[in-house]
């Protein structure tokens, strides 16, 4: 008995270690070494002169805290004369928001700092509005920003805020608690200003996540009703296997629909593409086949990130198993632990592949935005000439 008892407390406190005092560990270390290297603005960038972004001599955000990710972004993408040469339409000049850890010192005091900054901007006359979820270091992916913007002519205005230094990998290791705090108090609050807004009047509400940054944009809803009654469409692109929602609408998907692109409540609401070809697809779907509001994911199915799972150790997952057009991408067999591994192996390098696989999403992004906004802006535009005229434009992504 007193053998089995100590056996019982080593394996409780082992336990309770793994699930409580390592990820905090991991936090706490990982965020004092990280903040130090990325809390001063990028010396490759210049301060921002336009009123319309924040960190600029107009804004209420002081430059000096935005931090390295925070000044590449809003030193970045196309203004408004550039838009104008590569469309040869009329636009005009993006709203740019970020607010850095330098700048509050909390996740809902950096989100009422961007409901400053939105309102001084006067973002809720622009036609559309982004929120992005950023990754573990308050990245903000340029490419997407500037993809955003194009679609719309600059008629819009993008939030991001920072809630960590800490890459993405030790958030991982560290269970993505963090990440979901952080969706929630940076999401909810800008979502209930919108909300208070004239509905006749306020611009369209788009969140975009990718990486990590889907599991931050997640944790902020409770399902797809709460998703459907908060805004008007939500792009994520390489979601972790882990995800809270799209867990849900993978393992209750329609009978007859696979796990690679799963079908979820007939795609009313929720969609899956692998691919930009079934991406354009979607977008060219009317509102009484899907939804006023759209969420799509794009999961490569060469991407490590959406299909690792520790589960997959020791039972062989369905994707595996699957018969699609996409299983030539996929030249292995499930065994146990070894498939796991080969698996995990690909994670390091997943993004430094050619765009359109692995964890690489480039210029899906484009067409993804396109998509969720439904066939009044998809229908109306040429995506091959949308994806010219962005290559067209030299602005410098990160």
């Amino acid at each position: 008995y007193r053998v089995a008892g100590a056996v019982l407390i080593v394996a409780l406190v082992g336990t309770y270690t793994v699930e409580n005092l390592i990820p905090g560990a991991i936090v706490g270390v990982g965020e004092r070494i990280f903040t130090a290297q990325n809390a001063e603005p990028d010396p490759a960038t210049q301060r921002p002169t336009s009123a319309e972004r924040s960190g600029s001599p107009d804004s209420r955000v002081d430059w000096n805290g935005v931090g390295l990710q925070g000044s590449r972004f809003l030193s970045s993408g196309a203004h408004r004369a550039e838009l104008e040469e590569v469309t040869g339409k009329p636009a005009k000049e993006p709203i740019r928001a970020y607010a850095g850890l330098g700048n509050r010192a909390s996740n809902e005091e950096r989100a009422q700092l961007l409901i400053d900054e939105l309102e001084r901007t006067h973002a809720q006359d622009r036609k559309a509005l982004l929120l992005i979820m950023t990754t573990g270091t308050g990245w903000v992916s340029s490419y997407s920003a500037q993809a955003f913007e194009l679609l719309y002519g600059g008629d819009t205005a993008i939030a991001a805020a920072q809630y960590s230094a800490m890459p993405s990998a030790l958030h991982f290791l560290s269970g993505g608690g963090q990440v979901e705090r952080a969706g929630q108090e940076f999401i909810n609050p800008i979502v209930d200003w919108w909300n208070g807004l004239p509905e006749d009047k306020r611009p369209k509400l788009y969140l975009y996540g990718e990486s990590l940054g889907t599991t931050g944009i997640e944790a902020a809803f409770s399902g797809v009703r709460d998703i459907a009654n908060s805004v008007d469409g939500i792009l994520l692109t390489g979601p972790p296997h882990f995800n809270r929602l799209r867990t849900q609408f993978v393992e209750r998907r329609d009978p007859g629909s696979s796990e690679i692109t799963p079908e979820y409540a007939g795609g009313l609401v929720v969609r899956f593409a692998n691919d930009d070809a079934q991406v354009r697809q979607w977008g060219t779907v009317p509102e009484e086949e899907w939804g006023r509001t759209r969420m799509l994911y794009i999961q490569h199915p060469s991407d490590p990130v959406a299909w690792w799972s520790p589960q997959m150790a020791f039972k062989e997952p369905d994707w595996m198993r699957e018969r699609t057009p996409y299983s030539a991408e996929r030249v292995m067999q499930w065994m146990p632990l070894i498939s796991s591994l080969q698996v995990a192996a690909d994670l390091p390098g997943a993004k430094d592949v050619p765009d359109g696989h692995g964890h690489n999403y480039g210029a899906s992004v484009l067409d993804g935005f396109a998509a969720i906004a439904g066939p009044d802006v998809a229908g109306a535009i040429d995506p091959d000439e949308l994806q010219r005229q962005f290559a067209a434009l030299d602005v410098g992504i990160y």
